[in-house]
């Protein structure tokens, strides 16, 4: 019932043309402009996986009893694809984004898309949209995988049918200023996750539950916003998207344990590329309190945000309810920038891909 279906390819009749492609990747900004196609696979109880076609992209037609829009059983991914200096197209890790997809399906009770047509439905995309791909410096194209109840129902179980689709945006960085170190807002009125909730999982109503918060850090003048735990509202967990590193005086890193969190690639890869690289990595609580001492102190010499569509963010200054404070001096930490630049360098194809981790797209 679950055999990997073949691709029915359909090219769009109306793909943008190329003079007006080229205007547009000059100054994509960020998700705001999609390319020519899109890639949907239907799932449903007695067919499995089916239908899997490379098409125009094009509005959906839904039921409005379709599930998703009642019970909220939907999630996504995000990912992208990068032109090199030598004018390929990779992938950075594909196989941990199908594997966290098929985890998130788990938790929302939804099919697990098997890991083969993942990655062949992101590569029949980029294949089809491969003029899309920016060459821009800081530029790449975001893709984002979904997948959502489709079944017209109104009852509260997992639905019968699903969708799952696959768009592309190219887009250029995600904060203006490119590596200029962003301020964060501490919120302590309102929490991400709790233990045994959706947490880790990539699912839509995390972020919507989010909303909120962030436009209370935007009202503080703040970039983004930091989450503390639900039970206690004192130990630090992350920021709306991302996860969240300290670096310390000794040299030595801390970032919240995983648990109520996203897993984040970019998070293991910084992780595994500062281990190799010598640096002492410790996955343990850290809480607000002590993340304020520890900026007074100086024990704390830089902090930074990391996930897929910011890559590697500084972290300058933190506002709260009681006040503010900086970290470092404000400015950009050595530590942050090299594993940036490590990171960055090794997804455009400057620096040997030491891990094979770049999957590359014939």
């Amino acid at each position: 019932m679950d055999n990997k279906p073949e691709f029915r390819v359909v090219p769009s009749p109306n793909s943008v043309p190329g003079a007006e492609r080229a205007r547009i990747l000059e100054n994509p900004g960020f998700g705001k402009v999609f390319t020519d196609h899109m890639v949907t696979v239907s799932w449903d109880l007695d067919k499995g996986w089916h239908d899997a076609s490379v098409r125009q992209r094009a509005p959906f037609q839904l039921d409005p009893a379709s599930a998703v829009l009642h019970y909220a059983q939907e999630i996504f991914e995000g990912m992208k694809a990068y032109r090199t200096g030598h004018g390929t197209i990779t992938l950075f890790r594909p196989e941990e984004n199908a594997r966290r997809f098929q985890a998130s399906a788990k938790r929302m009770a939804m099919p697990e898309i098997p890991e083969e047509l993942f990655l062949e439905s992101i590569e029949q995309l980029v294949r089809i949209d491969r003029d899309w791909v920016p060459s821009g410096d800081g530029s790449s194209l975001y893709i984002r995988p979904f997948m959502f109840a489709s079944e017209a129902f109104l009852g509260v179980r997992p639905a019968h049918s699903y969708i799952y689709c696959v768009i592309a945006s190219p887009v250029g960085a995600y904060f203006k200023g490119g590596e200029k170190p962003i301020s964060v807002w501490i919120s302590d009125a309102f929490s991400r996750a709790a233990h045994g909730g959706t947490g880790a999982a990539k699912c839509g109503g995390n972020y919507a539950g989010s909303l909120l918060a962030q436009a209370e850090a935007a009202q503080h003048g703040c970039d983004q916003v930091v989450f503390l735990d639900a039970a206690e509202h004192r130990w630090v967990e992350e920021l709306g998207g991302m996860n969240i590193f300290f670096v310390m005086d000794d040299g030595s890193i801390v970032t919240p344990p995983l648990g109520t969190i996203l897993p984040g690639i970019t998070r293991a890869s910084l992780i595994r590329i500062a281990r190799d690289s010598g640096i002492t990595v410790e996955e343990k609580a850290y809480s607000f309190d002590q993340w304020q001492q520890d900026a007074a102190s100086g024990r704390l010499k830089e902090a930074f945000a990391c996930g897929t569509a910011a890559v590697v963010a500084p972290i300058g200054s933190v506002r709260h309810a009681g006040g503010e404070f900086s970290i470092g001096g404000g400015g950009v930490g050595t530590v942050t920038h090299d594993l940036r630049q490590r990171l960055v360098g090794m997804q455009r194809g400057s620096r040997e891909d030491v891990y094979g981790w770049l999957h590359s797209i014939s």
